[in-house]
């Protein structure tokens, strides 16, 4: 009898650990792309406002991959809404696939 608690204990712990890590991957999403927004719309605005005669050339490089971003008040916005997009992918997928090793190590593929 000890033993079939032992059993059931030992599955009931797997259930609940398998259960306990999962990750949210909306949540991620959300999270790495409201920072990596954040990022690029702060980092866009100090250049804008600190100014001088070349404003961040080294930023204006991002304006290769996300269309229609410059380094100018607009631009932080479109990088934003680029960065916001770009991050909710990286931790979406990021999350989807932790959960799936979680999924595929719970099922006992060792």
């Amino acid at each position: 009898m000890s033993e079939e608690l032992t059993e059931q204990e030992k599955m009931l712990e797997k259930i609940v650990m398998t259960r306990l890590v999962r990750l949210s991957a909306t949540i991620y999403g959300i999270v790495f792309g409201l920072v990596l927004g954040f990022v690029v719309l702060i980092a866009t605005l100090w250049l804008v406002v600190r100014g001088g005669p070349v404003v961040g050339p080294n930023l204006a490089l991002i304006g290769q991959f996300f269309l229609g971003y410059t380094v100018t008040y607009l631009g932080s916005v479109i990088g934003f809404v680029y960065g916001f997009i770009t991050g909710f992918l990286i931790g979406f997928s990021i999350a989807t696939i932790y959960n799936w090793i979680i999924s595929w190590r719970a099922t006992d593929h060792r």
